[in-house]
């Protein structure tokens, strides 16, 4: 019997996991480019210190009002500049079919802006009434949430419910008075919580209040005597109406501007500023401030 062949020995390599490990690459250091920068104030692992802006944290109670509320606001301010573009296309309209009017006594018009001028009128006037019901709807919701957001912030209740508000608003004769007292009491009670007014005090409208107040108010008078004046039929009464819807399209237009102002003027009291959209704030100088203490030099120090 033959011998088999010889076996050859085993040879047994060990390599670390994931197989041979390659030469570290030297890798170049980064260029140093200066502190981190960030386009607003962090909200995050930073406690509640004096250096934060006012309402940058606000509390959880007052949370759900105030982003109701500024939400509320966003959406009427919208509706409020259409409803002043259309206003003011209105009072465009009005006054061109007053000056076809004036033209039309010394002889007939062309029929083509006869018809423009209908035509405008009447989109102008149809979708001013649509966009207008609206924008009153939407400026009431953002009312009583701001009115909330408000009692809330400074802990009282309002001693107005808000239903009297709605009936207040809606009406004739006490749409008058209600909507700018109750406004008062808003611009009050955010005044309130800034500090800028001391609790107790009787509210007083500020002259951007006093100011929107009247325009309301002249708005609505304007508005109550044309429709009367539109049951006269003579031919003077028919120009006369013309410069009325003309006039009242005009104080529309002035309303829906003030009220979105105003709207924004509540708001940048009621709710914090989004630190993002701020300028960049910049330390140009100090001034009145005490000299910084400094260590005592010792004796052994170089000179």
């Amino acid at each position: 019997m033959n011998p088999g062949p010889a076996q050859r020995p085993a040879r047994w390599v060990a390599t670390p996991p994931g197989g041979p490990r390659r030469p570290k690459q030297r890798r170049q250091p980064r260029r140093y480019t200066g502190p981190p920068s960030y386009p607003a104030v962090p909200r995050w692992g930073f406690p509640m210190l004096a250096w934060r802006w006012p309402l940058a944290l606000p509390a959880r109670a007052n949370i759900n009002a105030s982003v109701r509320a500024e939400a509320s606001a966003r959406s009427a301010s919208v509706v409020l500049w259409i409803t002043a573009g259309i206003a003011g296309l209105g009072t465009f309209a009005e006054a061109w079919r007053y000056v076809l009017l004036l033209l039309s006594r010394d002889g007939a018009l062309a029929r083509t802006p006869l018809a423009i001028s209908d035509a405008l009128v009447g989109m102008t006037g149809v979708l001013l009434w649509v966009v207008g019901a609206l924008a009153g709807v939407l400026v009431v919701l953002w009312g009583l949430r701001a009115r909330a957001a408000a009692a809330e912030r400074i802990g009282v209740h309002n001693a107005r419910p808000d239903w009297q508000v709605v009936v207040g608003v809606l009406v004739p004769g006490l749409n008058l008075f209600v909507p700018g007292s109750a406004v008062a009491e808003l611009e009050h009670s955010v005044l309130i919580a800034e500090g800028d007014r001391e609790r107790g005090a009787r509210p007083f409208p500020t002259l951007r209040v006093r100011f929107w107040w009247a325009t309301w108010v002249a708005t609505l008078l304007v508005g109550w005597f044309t429709i009367v004046w539109g049951f006269r039929g003579s031919v003077q009464a028919l120009a006369d109406g013309v410069v009325l819807h003309a006039l009242n399209n005009a104080l529309v237009t002035l309303l829906a501007v003030l009220t979105a102002r105003l709207i924004k003027y509540v708001m940048a009291l009621l709710v914090a500023p989004d630190p993002t959209g701020l300028r960049h704030l910049q330390v140009r100088a100090v001034r009145a401030t005490p000299p910084l203490p400094r260590a005592e030099r010792s004796a052994t120090a170089p000179r």
